[in-house]
């Protein structure tokens, strides 16, 4: 099983521990990005990943590629160019105060690729599915026709494509999201998403759902993902349900739904303490590509992809550092802490 995942690898320096942006003397220095998660979460479960993607040829872009390589992903279809590795910094939250992101990615080697730099023909042969998020096509005009050329060749070549809509308000507005993303959508079987995304994309809510009080009504979620199916002709659309509780705490959880069938199933939900929350959607479409590739059906799928997501909180970090043997411990209710001897 081989998984090519396309997108950027960025630069994360975040303050040690809680500390704010104003408070630190020094920043911790690591990286991460969507794609490059899901690559190095589905490593870690025993899959073969690729990251595709572009990097400068410096010292901090061979920086980057090691760090890949150091976690089991091939970067082989990594093209070198550019200037420069995207930033960006993360303060953690704690309580009631909120985490912040901030963004410094332009002219980012891969938001200044080109197309001729990308030759998916020779990237997907021998790969078993195909996954980008809705980020990548956000980073440029350039980078979305680079997007709908790669579904378009995995099309040809009947590998499964999933997306995580992934909407970033800083990248660009709904309408064009809405735009570039309906373009897209046609060639995603597996679409992945959150309480916000379906709304912010493609004008499409949740009814009876207030994410700001933790309200989150199934049966909205339920009617959310069949529209997503039937305009874009998904075969399975799959939500984070998350519930917070404050920055600290939340409920997390999940809910797949099956177009074919007319099925949809609810995972088991997970009071969970955030050590670091980023990554966690990316740990959970890691997980449901996962549970895919091996067969797994709908309601094992959901619950694997929530348990891997669930860990991933509890790291520091981007990547999720976990095995299949450990997600499966917590699906069967393995997740009091006890110390394993």
């Amino acid at each position: 099983m081989k998984v090519i995942c396309f997108g950027e690898l960025m630069i994360r320096y975040n303050p040690p521990g809680y500390n704010r942006f104003v408070q630190t003397p020094v920043m911790e220095f690591n990286f991460g990005g969507a794609e490059a998660n899901v690559a190095v979460s589905l490593a870690g479960l025993g899959v073969k990943s690729s990251l595709v993607t572009k990097l400068p040829s410096h010292e901090i872009g061979q920086a980057a590629v090691n760090i890949l390589r150091r976690y089991g992903v091939e970067t082989n279809n990594i093209v070198r160019g550019g200037e420069r590795v995207g930033i960006y910094y993360v303060e953690k939250g704690a309580a009631q105060r909120p985490s912040k992101v901030i963004y410094d990615r332009k002219y980012s080697a891969i938001a200044m690729a080109e197309k001729k730099d990308f030759e998916w023909d020779r990237i997907f042969d021998g790969a078993d599915w195909f996954h980008f998020t809705g980020i990548t096509p956000a980073l440029g005009d350039n980078v979305a026709e680079i997007c709908l050329e790669a579904c378009k060749t995995a099309k040809e070549m009947h590998i499964p494509v999933s997306c995580d809509l992934n909407f970033r308000k800083n990248l660009w507005s709904s309408e064009k999201a809405g735009r570039i993303m309906g373009g897209l959508m046609p060639y995603v079987d597996l679409c992945i998403a959150n309480e916000e995304d379906a709304d912010k994309v493609f004008g499409i809510r949740a009814a009876d759902t207030d994410i700001d009080k933790g309200i989150l009504n199934h049966e909205g979620y339920i009617s959310v993902a069949q529209q997503i199916a039937e305009r874009f002709g998904c075969k399975r659309v799959a939500f984070t349900l998350r519930g917070s509780i404050s920055a600290s705490d939340n409920d997390w959880a999940g809910m797949l739904y099956d177009s074919k069938s007319d099925e949809t199933v609810f995972s088991n939900t997970y009071r969970i303490h955030i050590v670091d929350r980023v990554g966690g959607g990316d740990s959970f479409g890691a997980g449901l590509i996962y549970a895919a590739l091996n067969g797994f059906n709908l309601q094992d799928s959901i619950e694997f992809a929530v348990a891997a997501s669930a860990l991933k909180h509890t790291i520091e970090g981007d990547f999720n550092f976990v095995t299949a043997d450990e997600v499966n411990a917590l699906v069967k209710g393995g997740g009091t802490g006890r110390i394993q001897r």
